[in-house]
């Protein structure tokens, strides 16, 4: 799943001409800390949080003049999961979504990538999830359908990320539909692979599991 495919259209950018108080306001409207600013172009040019215009001259200030740096933003074809990482990375409540002309696409909000996750983990249906580690020169994925099924589980939903260094792991993301995973998680440590976390069926868990997993991305 794409970044692209995470965009609320809801939310509307800043332009650089806005004044502090017209941006103060615009965050507490749609319940976030950042927002992007645009310019006449329709280009990004910078990304403002509250503290930043908090600590504006006043509120008729123009908001184009705490613009600072190079804004944080991930390309439209980005993994989900990197921009999960760059939101967690930066502590951002948003991410801009641009290309590397500055072309600006959209904005993904937190709860955008909770429901995204949710989705691709089948977080709607019964059952558990695992987050696994394992060595790519172990990893199979036929293997590892087998060693569950072979224990009374079935495979609902998986996701997997590449390691970024050649010593790295492969992580896995399972989503099974038994609730009880203690004999899975025996044999799946057995066979070289490493449970990182396990989660059930509670509702209530759930916003907890994908932050969770949030921040197991960013390691």
């Amino acid at each position: 799943m794409k970044a692209r495919d995470a965009i609320n259209p809801s939310i509307s950018t800043l332009e650089v001409s806005d004044s502090v108080e017209t941006a103060l306001g615009r965050l507490m409207e749609h319940h976030i800390n950042h927002l992007p600013v645009v310019d006449d172009e329709g280009d990004l040019v910078g990304v403002l949080s509250e503290d930043r215009l908090m600590d504006a001259d006043g509120p008729d200030a123009e908001i184009g003049t705490l613009l600072v740096g190079r804004p944080v933003s991930v390309p439209p074809d980005a993994h989900i999961f990197d921009a999960a990482r760059t939101m967690v990375q930066h502590d951002l409540s948003t991410i801009p979504v641009a290309d590397t002309e500055g072309n600006y696409y959209g904005l993904i909000q937190r709860h955008d990538i909770f429901d995204k996750f949710a989705q691709m983990l089948s977080t709607q249906q019964t059952g558990a999830i695992l987050a696994l580690e394992v060595d790519p020169r172990d990893y199979a994925l036929a293997k590892l359908i087998h060693l569950i099924e072979q224990n009374d589980g079935k495979v609902l939903a998986v996701a997997s990320e590449s390691p970024e260094q050649a010593s790295g792991k492969i992580r896995v993301t399972l989503k099974l539909n038994v609730k009880d995973t203690s004999r899975i998680r025996h044999v799946l440590e057995h066979n070289g692979y490493h449970v990182v976390a396990s989660f059930g069926e509670d509702e209530e868990e759930l916003e907890e599991l994908v932050e969770e997993f949030v921040r197991y991305l960013e390691v």
